[in-house]
């Protein structure tokens, strides 16, 4: 499950490549980590075109996730002798959200599968991690770390991120994830990111109905991707 990825191509080439007509980032700084639950670019839908926007790294989680960990804190508040109102507790739980989305057909993610939801989310390289093979195992299309993008939804959703911020609204998002290719197999062999490396495959997944879209959710071919850094938490851009 890919829970840290690269993006460091400047913001000027994002746009070009990815046929942006607005933007809201301000100045886009050199993101060698993203982390999940921060701020990151995504490319989305806007009324006149393609707008580059930030969100937040991770879908609403499930209504039984949330069910689960909420039945799960009112359990050890009750053993300590507190009284527990369990609706404020649900509504009050902390989500830092799904980052990766494999199971499109589960009625929590069909809402956010139509044209206006999706989204591409740039990226330069991506890890998975394998604590035998020396932890952040980094891939990318090639060692120069080309810029490609996940196939990826988003929505405006408002919830509890973290207990200290309280109930927050933000736009958020997460990408699908497929069967793992050959590369990435030998490090993680549950799954990898839904990669679109060329501009079709863009156009698709950015305006084709929703069953047609989908059938991107498949791995690179085997022999895309290469391992480009190990053990680390950031991916720098190669030196020039």
């Amino acid at each position: 499950m890919c829970n840290l990825y690269s993006i460091t191509t400047n913001q000027a080439a994002i746009s070009a490549l990815f046929r942006v007509v607005n933007q809201y980032v301000g100045n886009l700084a050199p993101m060698p980590g993203v982390f999940p639950d921060y701020n990151a670019p995504i490319v989305r839908n806007g009324p006149e075109g393609r707008v580059l926007a930030t969100a937040r790294w991770g879908m609403p989680s499930s209504s039984k996730a949330l069910m689960d960990a909420t039945k799960k804190r009112a359990e050890k508040l009750q053993a300590k002798g507190k009284t527990v109102d369990f609706k404020e507790l649900l509504r009050m739980e902390p989500d830092s959200g799904t980052t990766n989305i494999r199971n499109v057909k589960s009625k929590h993610w069909t809402r956010w599968l139509g044209i206006e939801n999706r989204c591409i989310v740039p990226f330069n390289s991506f890890s998975e991690f394998n604590k035998a093979e020396g932890g952040d195992i980094w891939f990318a299309l090639d060692d120069s770390r080309p810029l490609a993008c996940f196939a990826g939804i988003w929505a405006n959703w408002t919830s509890v991120r973290k207990v200290k911020e309280g109930e927050t609204t933000n736009d958020l998002y997460a990408f699908l994830t497929t069967e793992a290719n050959a590369e990435v197999f030998a490090i993680h062999p549950k799954a990898m990111p839904v990669i679109l490396t060329t501009p079709e495959e863009v156009e698709i997944w950015m305006t084709a109905p929703t069953e047609e879209a989908l059938k991107l959710q498949r791995p690179l071919p085997d022999g895309t991707l290469q391992i480009v850094a190990r053990g680390v938490k950031e991916d720098a851009a190669p030196a020039a």
